[in-house]
């Protein structure tokens, strides 16, 4: 195990997700910032080593697999399967997830030696290992239910989910008929519309309506790249409007109404670059499509949001045409 007394910087921690060791940055705060990020009793017990009083509500074990972690910095410390009933009334483990993720230091407070745990990158205090419990360690890791948080399997998969998600914005036209475009491509997750382009923080319909605001009407998109690319979207984007109109979609004319790619990083600015080039020479006429750096994005009252959806409109796209994503990409 690790001792307590170790030089500052990066150390090796265990990531129970990955399975694999990674180097990361110690997590060093004032008081006054963990005061902030910590509720009085969990303050009380992480940083001035205090003892939480014995429950046997915090002892159940939970019903479904999952992580324990550091209340203050979220490192993994012990895993669901380890736990045991002790009768403490203490939450007991008989193994951490890595003596990595740990620090064993002496304590000799109130007249007794113990073996203190300590949260190997941010030091919180964690509680105290002694050595009667069971096998295979024969160890006992008594630990303070407010020093930690439970992560189950099913919310890790859904952060996992989430944190893969990746966003996509377009202007083309009014943003009804655009977010019900994009909402309906297998892949998509989430559809907003929008204000984006303009300086103006925090526009309402009427602000953007007057075209003095330099924002576009908007749509950002969640999508899941394993699902749908993002040149599908793109190919997409180009198939519900029309990009070779100047401000103007249809009968909605003014700059609130032009075409944009805002790209979120590089790849896709070069992916949009690539796909205009390849639509202008479909085209035969000039595409007006802007491609700019995404700033922010402010998404428009509620009654614009999924409008179509909640009025039962099948659809106008400019063109009359109708996108579908498959297996074999985009068909008009």
């Amino acid at each position: 195990m690790r001792t307590i007394n170790e030089p500052q910087g990066r150390i090796p921690i265990y990531n129970a997700d990955s399975g694999q060791v990674e180097e990361v940055d110690k997590v060093y705060k004032s008081e006054t910032e963990w005061q902030k990020i910590l509720t009085p009793e969990q303050y009380r017990v992480t940083r001035l080593k205090g003892t939480e009083p014995p429950n046997k509500k915090y002892c159940d074990v939970p019903p479904k697999d999952g992580i324990y972690k550091c209340v203050g910095c979220g490192t993994d410390l012990f895993g669901a399967t380890t736990k045991f009933e002790s009768g403490t009334g203490w939450p007991s483990f008989w193994d951490p997830v890595s003596d990595l993720n740990i620090k064993i230091a002496e304590d000799n407070s109130f007249s007794m030696h113990r073996l203190e745990v300590v949260c190997a990158r941010c030091g919180a205090h964690l509680g105290h290992a002694f050595d009667d419990g069971p096998p295979p360690t024969g160890k006992r890791y008594c630990i303070n239910s407010l020093a930690l948080k439970f992560m189950s399997e099913a919310e890790k998969g859904e952060i996992t989910q989430k944190i893969s998600l990746q966003k996509a914005t377009f202007a083309a036209g009014c943003f009804w008929g655009v977010e019900e475009a994009f909402r309906r491509l297998p892949g998509v997750s989430a559809t907003k519309a929008g204000y984006s382009g303009g300086a103006l923080k925090n526009p309402t319909y009427k602000d953007v309506c007057s075209g003095k605001t330099g924002h576009a009407e908007s749509v950002q998109v969640e999508f899941d790249p394993a699902q749908i690319s993002y040149e599908q979207l793109l190919e997409a984007f180009w198939h519900m409007h029309d990009p070779t109109t100047v401000n103007r979609q249809g009968p909605d004319v003014g700059t609130q109404y032009r075409s944009v790619i805002f790209f979120h990083d590089q790849e896709q600015r070069d992916l949009a670059r690539t796909s205009k080039e390849t639509r202008q020479e479909k085209e035969r006429l000039p595409v007006t499509t802007q491609i700019v750096e995404f700033q922010e994005f402010f998404p428009a009252e509620e009654y614009h949001q999924k409008y179509y959806l909640k009025h039962g409109i099948k659809g106008c796209a400019v063109r009359n045409k109708k996108t579908v994503v498959g297996p074999q990409g985009i068909s008009d």
